[in-house]
């Protein structure tokens, strides 16, 4: 059965067996490797899952890298302690925009003469339907972004962070770096921002299916490095056209030179990308690995609830997973239309 941590043993040990390497994320944006794997790994649920995940890596001798939310569900610090004895990565999952969303709109009918109240209060002119304006939003999600990122920091070192993107929220936490750098922050990257997709296989288990596209709302990788700077250099461009020409005048003069070459096609005669290869079951991946099939470097990104060896949880996690691929794939589509 797919889904289980006996099929997962069995796709490292095939990788391992091919000659790949195994590198944190952190690792890979510090050192170029050939035929590298990054084992990302997204702790939204069920930590005890990723622990195991964590031991069976450990066993073989392999790296990962674990990002972990700030939630009951997924905040466990005894499990990220131990993960990080093991030699993994631990990074942040960040979802800051969304919960900060989130509560405001959960006290507007309970706001007292707090902090929170007062900032809330006084943008009533700024907002348009109800909403928040926007940048008022993401100043407060910030601050959210900052405290949780220092009580994570007060447990394990974080270099790295990953987006959390939760499929019934109208906010996207990657607009909080249309405003701020999380470099700035002591973060050296996210993958959605500093991973080339166009030269390096992104595989997700989102969908519990490895070709999960109709039922992902925002796991995804669609236009490499080049498509996610131009959104970030749009941001900053924002900031310069507003009059901040004293803060990023020489950061966007750069960014504006960046910007145009992202905007630019390149010549067809200067690079050919080559379609990845489909998977459907993790067997699929395994096969492609002993035929060689399968490309030098690749990220997968595992949600380490989805796998179990018992077969209640494993039956139990498949129709539930079911059901919601129902919902979001008419999100997925009412959201195209």
């Amino acid at each position: 059965m797919d889904f289980t941590l006996k099929t997962y043993n069995k796709l490292l040990n095939t990788l391992s067996h091919q000659g790949f390497s195994f590198l944190t994320f952190a690792e890979f944006l510090l050192k170029a490797s050939n035929k590298a794997i990054v084992l990302r790994h997204d702790v939204d649920a069920l930590p005890g899952n990723s622990l195991k995940f964590a031991r069976i890596q450990a066993e073989l001798g392999i790296i990962g890298s674990y990002y972990f939310r700030i939630v009951q569900g997924s905040w466990d610090e005894a499990v990220i302690k131990e993960i990080a004895g093991l030699g993994h990565e631990i990074g942040y999952h960040y979802e800051d925009l969304g919960a900060t969303a989130q509560r405001i709109n959960g006290t507007r009918a309970q706001r007292h003469n707090g902090a929170m109240a007062q900032r809330i209060n006084g943008t009533r002119a700024q907002r348009h339907n109800g909403a928040m304006a926007e940048e008022e939003l993401v100043r407060i999600a910030i601050e959210s972004f900052t405290e949780n990122l220092e009580n994570l920091r007060k447990i394990v070192p974080v270099k790295t962070i990953c987006m959390h993107g939760s499929p019934l929220s109208k906010w996207d936490s990657r607009l909080l770096w249309k405003y701020y750098d999380y470099r700035d922050f002591g973060i050296i990257g996210e993958p959605y921002f500093d991973v080339d997709f166009d030269e390096v296989m992104y595989l997700t288990d989102t969908g519990r299916r490895w070709d999960g596209e109709a039922f992902n709302i925002r796991d995804k990788a669609v236009g490499g490095r080049r498509k996610a700077e131009g959104e970030k250099m749009m941001g900053r461009m924002g900031e310069w056209e507003n009059g901040r020409r004293d803060e990023v005048e020489t950061k966007g003069r750069r960014d504006e030179e960046t910007l145009s070459s992202i905007l630019t096609p390149e010549p067809s005669n200067r690079r050919t990308i080559i379609p990845f290869p489909k998977f459907h079951s993790t067997f699929d991946i395994i096969r492609a690995a002993e035929n060689g099939k399968l490309p030098d470097k690749i990220m997968m990104t595992f949600h380490p609830q989805r796998w179990t060896d018992k077969p209640v949880p494993w039956v139990k996690e498949l129709v539930w997973q079911n059901v919601k691929n129902v919902v979001k794939y008419f999100v997925v589509n009412r959201n195209s239309e």
